[in-house]
């Protein structure tokens, strides 16, 4: 296991972010203090200059790169709280508003189902929900200054579109914006949620193919969200299937 090299945290003491030099992950770290009776407060963010263990959705890696942004923050679930797994659509458009901030083309990024963020059709960002007791341990990943390499997935980073934003900077507007949503997410809830979250989607209509934990792969075209946040997939004969869980590709994209 890499231990946590810690760092000076950054100047903004009212987002309560910690900067440490290298770990293997930072929400493994979180969940360590959380599995220790830690308290971690809630909107706390723990960011890494480098992290070798990161994790990404369905087991997969996620690598770091110099200048990338790699954060995890904790959210305190409450019995009022909206459905919890709606919270990874939440951490999407906080995501979403700190990185389009930095386009003149804001129309090149898209959010793809649940929670990736493309930029001209390529993974710039992910996101990692993972709870321990009543708290979900939110990770997230941008690619500001370099893209690695994710085998056959099409990756892209911020700088390709102009200067890519100080980390420690971004940093600030992320866990800004992660604020705000998370406020909208209780105060709201999950209508105007996912109504917010198709606006900045992939287009309903547009062609997607979906592999299964089995790996079996349907294609048809993108129907929307079910209440609970489901992904519907209109298949080639009209029928709508609600996908749960899986591995979406926008097809052509």
């Amino acid at each position: 296991m890499v231990r946590p090299r810690r760092c000076s945290s950054l100047p903004d003491k009212a987002l309560r972010i910690e900067l440490i030099e290298k770990t293997g992950s930072t929400s493994a770290d979180l969940l360590q203090r959380l599995s220790a009776l830690d308290p971690v407060e809630e909107g706390a963010w723990l960011v890494a200059e480098r992290q070798v263990s990161g994790r990404g959705r369905q087991g997969r890696s996620w690598l770091d790169g110099p200048g990338n942004f790699m954060g995890s923050t904790t959210v305190h679930l409450h019995p009022q709280d909206p459905p919890a797994q709606t919270l990874s659509f939440a951490a999407a458009l906080a995501t979403y508003e700190a990185v389009v901030a930095h386009l003149a083309v804001p129309q090149a990024l898209q959010l793809k189902w649940p929670n990736d963020l493309l930029l001209g059709g390529a993974k710039i960002a992910g996101i990692l929900l993972e709870r321990s007791g009543n708290v979900a341990v939110v990770g997230i990943g941008v690619n500001l200054s370099v893209a690695p390499h994710l085998g056959e997935r099409a990756t892209g980073y911020l700088a390709q579109r102009g200067p890519a934003p100080d980390r420690d900077a971004f940093a600030r507007d992320l866990a800004a914006s992660f604020d705000r949503e998370l406020g909208r997410w209780r105060q709201y809830g999950t209508e105007a949620l996912f109504k917010r979250w198709l606006a900045a989607a992939h287009p309903l209509g547009s062609p997607l193919a979906v592999h299964n934990a089995e790996g079996v792969r349907e294609t048809g075209e993108f129907a929307g969200l079910e209440p609970d946040g489901a992904l519907r997939l209109r298949l080639a004969d009209g029928t709508v299937r609600v996908v749960h869980a899986g591995d979406v590709t926008i097809e052509g994209g």
